[in-house]
């Protein structure tokens, strides 16, 4: 199983990435680890990212995609993988479709993880980490009773400077203007799937191996 997924920032993308691996055993292929790996592995195009990123400068996409090639030309991808964080832009989606017709491995299905505006400034506003144990809470999600386990212990809950709204509605702007656009490339191709991501990591799993 091939697949893109596709979703605003705290839409539980890698969450449920994590979860699909584990399941189908296929890898998570994430942009950011996969160039950070092909920079520590030298390899042909990790090079070139590597000699980009010393120079202060954005890794293009034809080296993104060279990377990409590279990861998917690994045995672990055989039965499929789960592309998260690419493409972002119109334009690196006709250049992977290129490139996995080329390779004779299209995709089979592109995941839109839908949330409601709201939720999202919600699950990321409301990121909070104790201070004491590290657990990840949520002042809008999480129970009264976790919340009170870490402070009664003596924890704070600490946010992450960039979780305030002024960012985080910077990111769902960005969203908007460059990969909304990909939810109708994929709908006109008939690949495109979307589900409900709201409600718990289990619930949002249930209804997306149902899809798939």
């Amino acid at each position: 199983m091939r697949i893109v997924l596709l979703g605003a920032p705290g839409s539980g993308k890698g969450t449920q990435a994590k979860k699909l691996m584990a399941d189908r055993n296929i890898p998570q292929i994430s942009t950011g680890d996969m160039l950070r790996e092909a920079v520590a592995n030298g390899t042909r195009f990790g090079l070139k990212a590597r000699s980009i990123m010393e120079a202060g400068n954005l890794v293009p996409d034809e080296v993104v995609l060279g990377i990409i090639s590279e990861r998917l030309s690994q045995p672990d991808t055989q039965d499929g993988f789960v592309l998260d964080g690419f493409p972002r832009t119109t334009q690196q989606a006709l250049d992977l479709e290129e490139l996995l017709d080329q390779m004779g491995t299209p995709l089979d299905t592109a995941v839109l993880m839908d949330v409601d505006l709201d939720i999202l400034m919600k699950r990321l506003t409301g990121r909070r980490t104790c201070s004491l144990t590290g657990k990840l809470l949520n002042v809008y999600f999480s129970s009264q009773e976790e919340i009170d386990e870490c402070r009664s212990a003596g924890g704070e809950l600490i946010q992450r400077e960039d979780d305030n709204e002024e960012t985080i509605g910077n990111r769902l702007d960005v969203y908007r203007e460059s990969t909304e656009p990909l939810i109708e490339f994929y709908r006109e191709r008939d690949k495109l799937t979307t589900i409900n991501a709201e409600g718990t990591i289990d619930e949002v799993y249930e209804r997306l191996t149902a899809a798939l």
